[in-house]
């Protein structure tokens, strides 16, 4: 079929006098009056930056084809809140979606808010013409009648608003790589145990048929792909397809990297934690069987990426094939980091840059190929940039701002701030993460941490509380003060 233009962004582009880089002529543009791009965004649980390494086809087709941010953040590290920031485009001191459980979280917090929801990212490209789809893992305890003893009746057949296309785990089964069942378009769906039921699997064939039929219609498409990946499964339902992996990786890719070391970064099971917060001075030193568990683990997060990464490569090669990929935006990204051992920790929720940091690379017209930028971006960047690309206005006050013009000026939006929260917990904590490389945080507990990331990357060494940087964390206390609570463009910040 005739490739779209993505007019808008074109015209922005060469009225800027920006170039627009060569596609490979497969991936041709056509100019065609009132062209509007697609767009697809990946989004994997639970996966730190680093490990994108691994990932062959996210570094052939969009890193090398696009803009990767080396600094972006997830402002709350935990899977539902920071879903609720990519859909809203803000903190979640403003939307109120503080943690993964009722009643302050979950999907029955969010489904709780009428005008929060349908004001939304989805909401507002479905009202302005878009095809719209979800396919996979959406917030937690979607699909649950009973999630920590709050009610949802009839959930299991629930789309929410702003969806056309909606093929999402019920019954929590978004933790099962098999043997999971999905509501399709209001349908429960069941999938067993064959190896062609590999959860990701069927992620990667529904993206290519919702592709495929929306490139049919010659309408403009918004598709999000939510992977369980690399995110721990449950345990007590890994059964004997595991192949004895915690996560389980597809069959195929069993024992990939059965010899690949764990990384040992000095902050690794670090030896003197006397400086930090006590939820991490209190903790004991890793053993050496523990050390070993994170092994296994770090194999087995890095074997279900390589899914993703055909999972990815699928998508690419569905727009190509159907004639879209020139005017296509794909967005690949993680809904927060994870920690392997780093501080004597493992998990996420916690400041630490291994918790919030993940993967953001965003490909698509008029934006240069094979780029990287240093400016800071988060999740709450993601619904405003998506919208600006659509030419589509927000419905709701944003908090976050466009990424398409950084991507395009590696000298543009270099003096904002970036609050990092986790409001939910005694050791909760309000952030800050300045453009110039240092991170404040305050917790409940009224403990505090400074570190220049900088000249300490690893975060061995806390300034908070010395005299001689008393001054620095007096500013950024200040600076924290100003942004804690901002909303709208007051959360720009003040650099």
């Amino acid at each position: 079929m005739p490739l779209r233009l993505v007019a808008a962004a074109a015209a922005v582009a060469l009225a800027a006098g920006i170039a627009i880089p060569l596609f490979d002529e497969d991936e041709a543009v056509v100019a065609t009056a009132g062209g509007r791009p697609n767009l697809v965004v990946i989004m994997t649980d639970d996966q730190d930056q680093a490990s994108v390494k691994v990932m062959k086809a996210v570094r052939q087709t969009l890193v090398a084809r696009g803009v990767s941010f080396a600094n972006s953040y997830a402002t709350t590290p935990e899977c539902c809140p920071s879903r609720v920031s990519f859909e809203t485009g803000q903190y979640a001191h403003n939307h109120g979606i503080l943690t993964r459980f009722p009643p302050d979280g979950g999907y029955q917090a969010f489904a709780a808010q009428p005008a929060l929801v349908e004001n939304a990212l989805p909401a507002a490209l479905d009202g302005a013409g878009y095809r719209t789809g979800y396919i996979g893992k959406y917030m937690n305890g979607y699909g649950l009648r009973d999630y920590q003893g709050v009610r949802s009746p009839g959930i299991r057949r629930h789309v929410p608003p702003g969806w056309d296309g909606w093929y999402v785990p019920i019954d929590h089964t978004d933790y099962r790589m098999y043997g999971f069942r999905l509501n399709e378009n209001g349908e429960p769906q069941t999938y067993g145990t064959a190896p062609a039921d590999y959860q990701t699997d069927v992620y990667r064939r529904l993206a290519r048929r919702f592709i495929r039929e929306s490139a049919s219609r010659d309408e403009p498409f918004f598709l999000t792909v939510g992977t369980l990946a690399p995110h721990l499964e449950d345990p007590d339902l890994l059964g004997p397809r595991s192949g004895g992996r915690y996560p389980r990786p597809a069959p195929r890719d069993l024992g990939r990297f059965a010899h690949r070391p764990l990384p040992r970064p000095p902050s690794l099971n670090e030896s003197d934690v006397s400086d930090k917060p006590s939820f991490v001075s209190e903790v004991p030193r890793l053993t050496g069987t523990e050390i070993g568990q994170l092994r296994d683990t770090y194999q087995s997060r890095l074997e279900t990426l390589l899914a993703v990464d055909d999972l990815v490569r699928g998508v690419v090669d569905e727009l190509r094939a159907a004639g879209e990929l020139g005017s296509t935006y794909v967005v690949f990204t993680s809904d927060n980091g994870y920690l392997l051992g780093q501080h004597r920790k493992q998990g996420k929720q916690t400041v630490f840059e291994e918790s919030v940091r993940v993967p953001l690379i965003i490909r698509g017209p008029g934006l240069p190929a094979g780029e990287v930028r240093n400016q800071l971006a988060a999740n709450i960047d993601l619904a405003p940039t998506i919208l600006d690309a659509a030419g589509v206005s927000p419905r709701l006050e944003m908090d976050g701002i466009s990424l398409l013009g950084t991507a395009r000026d590696p000298a543009s939006a270099g003096t904002r701030s970036l609050v990092l929260e986790y409001l939910a917990r005694r050791t909760g904590y309000s952030a800050v993460r300045t453009p110039d490389g240092f991170l404040y945080a305050e917790h409940r507990n009224g403990e505090h941490q400074l570190y220049d990331l900088d000249a300490d990357p690893y975060e061995l060494r806390n300034l908070a509380g010395r005299p001689e940087h008393a001054a620095l964390e007096a500013e950024l206390a200040q600076r924290l003060a100003i942004l804690r609570d901002c909303a709208g463009a007051a959360c720009e910040g003040t650099g």
